[in-house]
């Protein structure tokens, strides 16, 4: 799996524990009382109105409601689709996800509404926002990695060749490796697929090529397969592919041990070469050796690594160490998460290796006590030579799998391969290394994760541990040797009065404090509103104070960014600026208030919005009674480089939450594009044919699952040839909504002869007249997306394509039209954001 371990993208907001309350308890028993009797009457909807009251009131209540409320749910659906309420349908199934879960169920019907009613624009937003969850983005470039499928298909054919008369595809996704397995021989083969959309995806795939009946395809876990049960009996040969971009990610470990052990002939016994490969057991991949590399790269460190020593005019000396939750130290959170993956060719700015690459380990898949001693192993330390001066930002490791003897997989960055490759990123201050340093790198196996871990630098016969990421100030070395030494054992000697805070924010949330021109233009925009606004008080003899909330998704700074203007700018009266924050992580609120009290803002400047309102939906309301907000900050991209959900409808009620002369940050979104022709992202969005997939009929059944807007691209890496300059496409107007329309058409030039396959775009957003920030600069923290179109274009230089979008509840579509001369409409592809 080549992506199994995505960067996290946690931007819903999780819903808060709710107070203790008798009267509230009292409504959750009889909510749940009442769901009970309007199901023995059969009135499925009153039933799923009380019990998405129950839960919402009382979360905990979840496990022990969920067949219940599983069961409400199918009946009522069941009603709605039969009277033709296909809008009341998706809104049940949105409850249902939201609260529960839910996303094979709501698939389905998503599915089934958008065959009924293909231009239904709901029935494509909803469909295309599960289908992301269940078929993830990595087969796509999986099945059309032909190298990989290849090789796989020749280790398979050849064991198969050599007695392996009985085949298990563990994890087989669309079941190509047990369908290689079955044309090269195999008399039994079986397959296990734990998603409940993969496994039905994998029985389709089989009926089209013919072998559903020679092929027993299970829906579980292997580590939940017995014998004979689920499978008669031992099998001669497990093939998987349960790997991610770290190897050990997917479980590959206890998958395998599982496997020797219950469901695997037992391994050759190296006393008898001979014996008949039909009577014992191997696994493809056989083994596999790690490999990694130390190196310096900008991109990294600015998600992982504060690089900034204010965030506009915040000076963050306060609050110590912040870090992402990606680490291994001994010593971080259980929340961390050991590594995160980046495809490094693809990293903009690059990257440069500080070492030489180096081995990390190996192991025998097919040495099941190698396997169960793999977690049990002592650390291995080692010692990596500085070849180059620079950063150490992160250690990058990939691998190789030996799929037999002959055939191996290389996820390397200098490989054309579908994997990216897992970041080890270096969370120390003490980051500055020089040729002729070693750097220690601690190597085990916890918890069955792969866990590389720089310990310390070695310079000149002296070491500087790094494995403590509260140890004091940075302790980041000088040019000069003989000072750099002095400085760092005075920093490691120093007994601080006062330990430094430690902060864990997402990788995101430090990228944009990073965003250092985002931040300043911020500030510029609110303070001249600020001076603007106490101008009207002083002329209208008021003193009504300033109020500022700030409704962004997850850490954010800009509230307190407010408050620290009121007590800074000569022009505004002290203390008349009262911000508020939405956040609602208690620790997310203590370094709010640190970087308060750090930078002189009084406590009572600064309040927690969310302690105000009783639910986190109606997070949009007035400050007070009678009083109006002078400013809503709205948070309107998500990282992803998509706009967030229902953000016109958040506009419209902002607005009449403002008073006059507030404004909305920001008030004006600009979206850019251009044409481009790119295989590359044609290879991740779809299945390209029969052709990588063996000649095996699998693209008509995955694509189904196809999403034609990519999203967390870097349009500045991206493998591509500009078909057009970039052209504005849309605007949306946050504080006008008469200047908002819901279709344009925009005519864009052809620069360059090519194939248009997709869309990329982009934002402008305006902070103010003046104010403005791009989400394709070098510093943003936002991503780029793009459509791609199912039906490319074939244009030439001179030609006239015509992009007509559409404008549906903060969701936007794109049809592409080619134009001959006089405005022949010659072909086109339609796709929906």
């Amino acid at each position: 799996m080549p992506n199994a371990t995505t960067r996290p993208k946690r931007t819903r907001r999780h819903r808060r524990a709710q107070r203790e309350d008798a009267a509230r308890n009292e409504l959750v028993s009889r909510s749940l009382e009442s769901a009970q009797q309007c199901l023995f009457s059969q009135d499925y909807g009153t039933a799923f109105v009380h019990y998405l009251l129950a839960l919402n009131l009382a979360p905990g209540l979840k496990d022990f409601a969920n067949e219940s409320f599983r069961f409400t749910l199918f009946k009522w659906a069941d009603e709605l689709d039969s009277v033709g309420r296909i809008q009341d349908l998706f809104n049940c199934y949105e409850q249902a996800m939201e609260l529960m879960g839910f996303r094979d169920e709501a698939a389905g019907h998503f599915y089934k509404a958008l065959k009924l009613r293909p231009d239904f624009p709901e029935a494509k937003e909803n469909f295309y926002r599960v289908a992301n969850w269940l078929v993830e983005r990595w087969h796509f470039l999986m099945l059309n990695d032909h190298g990989r499928n290849h090789k796989y298909q020749l280790a398979i054919k050849k064991a198969v060749e050599q007695g392996c008369s009985s085949v298990l595809d563990i994890g087989t996704g669309t079941g190509i490796l047990g369908m290689c397995a079955k044309t090269a021989g195999a008399a039994e083969v079986y397959a296990c697929e734990l998603s409940k959309t993969m496994y039905e995806l994998a029985c389709e795939v089989l009926s089209a090529n013919g072998m559903a009946d020679s092929i027993k395809i299970v829906h579980l876990k292997s580590l939940e397969m017995k014998i004979p049960k689920d499978i008669p009996k031992r099998v001669s040969l497990v093939v998987t592919e349960t790997v991610d971009a770290g190897l050990f990610g997917e479980g590959i470990i206890e998958t395998l041990i599982h496997a020797w052990k219950h469901l695997l002939l037992p391994p050759p016994n190296t006393r008898e070469p001979l014996s008949s490969s039909s009577k014992t057991g191997r696994v493809i991949p056989a083994g596999a050796t790690v490999f990694g590399v130390a190196v310096q790269c900008r991109e990294i460190r600015r998600h992982h690594r504060l690089c900034v020593s204010s965030v506009g005019g915040l000076d963050l000396s306060a609050v110590g160490q912040i870090y992402s939750p990606v680490s291994c130290l001994a010593d971080t959170e259980e929340s961390t998460e050991p590594y995160t993956t980046e495809r490094l060719s693809r990293l903009r700015g690059g990257y440069i290796q500080l070492t030489q690459p180096f081995t990390a380990l190996d192991i025998d898949f097919n040495n099941v006590q190698e396997l169960e001693g793999l977690c049990s192993r002592e650390v291995m330390q080692m010692r990596l030579h500085v070849i180059q001066d620079g950063i150490l930002d992160a250690l990058a490791v990939w691998f190789e799998l030996h799929l037999d003897q002959e055939n191996h997989l290389s996820t390397g960055p200098q490989e054309d391969t579908c994997w990216e490759q897992a970041i080890y990123p270096i969370q120390s201050q003490f980051n500055t290394v020089k040729r002729g340093d070693e750097i220690l790198v601690d190597v085990s196996c916890k918890d069955s994760y792969l866990r590389l871990c720089c310990v310390a630098i070695i310079r000149d016969g002296h070491k500087f541990h790094m494995d403590n990421v509260t140890d004091g100030p940075p302790k980041t070395l000088t040019v000069n040797p003989e000072a750099e030494l002095c400085s760092a054992l005075a920093g490691l000697q120093t007994n601080h009065e006062k330990p430094s805070c430690v902060f864990m924010l997402e990788s995101s949330e430090i990228a944009l404090l990073n965003n250092t021109a985002y931040n300043n233009s911020f500030q510029r925009a609110m303070s001249k509103l600020l001076v603007s606004l106490q101008s009207t008080r002083r002329s209208q003899q008021s003193l009504d104070p300033i109020y500022v909330l700030d409704v962004s998704e997850g850490f954010s700074v800009l509230s307190l960014m407010a408050a620290q203007l009121g007590f800074e700018y000569e022009q505004i009266s002290p203390g008349l600026v009262q911000g508020y924050s939405s956040v609602e992580k208690e620790h997310h609120q203590t370094l709010l208030r640190l970087l308060a009290k750090g930078n002189g803002v009084p406590e009572s400047a600064l309040e927690f919005w969310l302690s105000h309102v009783e639910d986190d939906s109606a997070v949009l309301q007035r400050p007070a009674i009678e009083k109006l907000w002078s400013a809503i900050i709205l948070d309107c991209i998500e990282t992803c480089g998509l706009i967030r959900q229902k953000l016109l409808e958040k506009a419209s009620l902002a607005r009449c939450l403002l008073e006059d002369g507030g404004q909305i940050f920001p008030e004006r979104i600009v979206i850019h594009g251009m044409l481009v022709e790119s295989d590359t992202l044609l290879q991740e969005s779809a299945v390209q044919g029969t052709e990588p997939t063996l000649g095996f009929n699998i693209a008509p059944f995955i694509n189904q699952f196809t999403v034609p807007v990519h999203m967390f691209l870097d349009l500045s890496t991206l493998e591509c040839t500009h078909l057009s300059e970039p052209v504005e496409l849309f605007t949306l107007d946050l504080m006008n909504s008469i200047a908002n329309y819901t279709n344009k058409d925009v005519k864009v030039q052809v620069s360059t002869s090519g194939k248009l396959t997709a869309i990329p775009f982009w934002y402008q957003i305006h902070l103010d007249s003046e104010q403005s920030v791009s989400s394709f600069s070098e510093d943003s923290h936002w991503k780029q997306a793009a459509v791609v179109l199912q039906q490319p274009l074939m244009v030439s230089r001179g030609e006239w394509v015509k992009l007509s979008i559409q404008l549906h509840k903060s969701s936007i579509s794109i049809t592409a039209v080619k134009e001959d001369g006089v405005g022949l409409m010659m072909s086109s592809g339609r796709q929906s954001l």
